[in-house]
């Protein structure tokens, strides 16, 4: 690892301001927080129920919805060219989604049945647990205003410094993204596998807390910068 020769701002800069752009992209990556079959359809189920959506309305405006149903149940032939489409998509479509769901479904049962972490023994997971939503990546703009009366604040004060002064050269923008995917890639290791969609996110983020600060204070650099 080569040593930055860059001169090191000596504050740092205030963090920008929200953007929707970013909230969207902080949606978008802390889904790989979430279990396999929830993510797999987030992947591969949204598009394809677009691509579903999308033939049937084409096909609607030219047919009867009898005819559309019909079609892509593949109940009956196509006899028009948007009913054609439609049922190629139904045909290709529709049992890829139930089969890929259903697989996933039933490798990851197989596969988890006697994989259960030590630390999960003799834990019980309330409803409100297993219902509530997943958090989202920390967004590191909000670190710098912790409490830095506490532990963990003046340790997130001191990681967004080092993270954004002197790995990125006060480049926010850069920081920030390259922090949304450090987390991310985390969140993908076998190590958080059997975690909960919660537990993951949080493991994951102070994981790499620790995993980007010792480059950038020893050598004043960031590791998905050196990567990239």
């Amino acid at each position: 690892m080569t040593v930055s020769m860059l001169p090191q701002p000596t504050t740092l800069n205030p963090p920008p301001g929200a953007n929707p752009w970013r909230l969207v992209r902080r949606l978008w990556r802390s889904r790989k927080a979430l279990s396999g079959i929830t993510q797999w359809l987030i992947d591969w189920g949204m598009p394809v129920v677009a691509v579903l959506a999308l033939a049937w309305t084409l096909a609607a405006r030219a047919e009867t919805p009898l005819d559309v149903y019909q079609t892509v149940t593949l109940m009956e032939s196509p006899e028009r060219k948007w009913l054609w489409l439609l049922s190629l998509v139904g045909w290709l479509l529709v049992p890829a989604i139930i089969g890929g769901v259903a697989g996933e479904v039933i490798a990851n049962r197989i596969k988890n049945v006697k994989s259960l972490p030590t630390g999960k023994m003799y834990q019980r997971r309330t409803l409100g647990q297993r219902i509530r939503f997943p958090y989202l990546i920390d967004d590191l703009t909000r670190y710098v205003h912790a409490d830095p009366t506490t532990a963990v604040g003046a340790g997130r004060q001191e990681f967004v410094d080092v993270f954004v002064r002197v790995a990125h050269n006060n480049n926010w923008r850069l920081a920030l993204n390259h922090w949304e995917i450090a987390v991310r890639d985390a969140m993908c290791t076998e190590e958080y596998a059997q975690l909960d969609r919660h537990e993951c996110l949080r493991a994951a983020q102070s994981f790499t807390r620790i995993h980007l600060r010792a480059p950038a204070v020893m050598y004043g650099r960031c590791r998905v910068c050196n990567a990239r």
